[in-house]
């Protein structure tokens, strides 16, 4: 049992390997198309949201305060406000939604 705990990581390090090293392997030259290259830019974006938007729906006691305080992270986010602000708005919408909800 114990030896095997060793073969799957080798496996995983060789895939991760492959994976990383197949576009380089197969794309010698420079990307021209402007449409792969700006699918390219927002794929980390994009599956940064795919990770983030489940945790943020689950991590607090019901979904109602969780999309507040979403909503109020958009919001924010949309008029320029810093990382830390974006943050702290968020937390203290859903600290209050959780609060009046907590009276309902």
């Amino acid at each position: 049992m114990k030896g095997n705990v060793y073969i799957y990581i080798l496996v995983m390090a060789g895939v991760t390997y492959l994976i990383r090293m197949f576009p380089l392997v197969l794309v010698k030259k420079e990307i021209t198309s402007s449409w792969v290259k700006s699918f390219l830019y927002y794929v980390p974006y994009a599956c940064l949201a795919a990770m983030t938007f489940p945790a943020i729906l689950s991590a607090t006691a019901s979904v109602a305060s969780a999309v507040v305080g979403f909503a109020v992270a958009l919001a924010a986010a949309y008029y320029e406000k810093s990382l830390l602000q974006v943050a702290l708005l968020a937390c203290l919408a859903v600290f209050i939604a959780e609060r009046i909800l907590a009276f309902i």
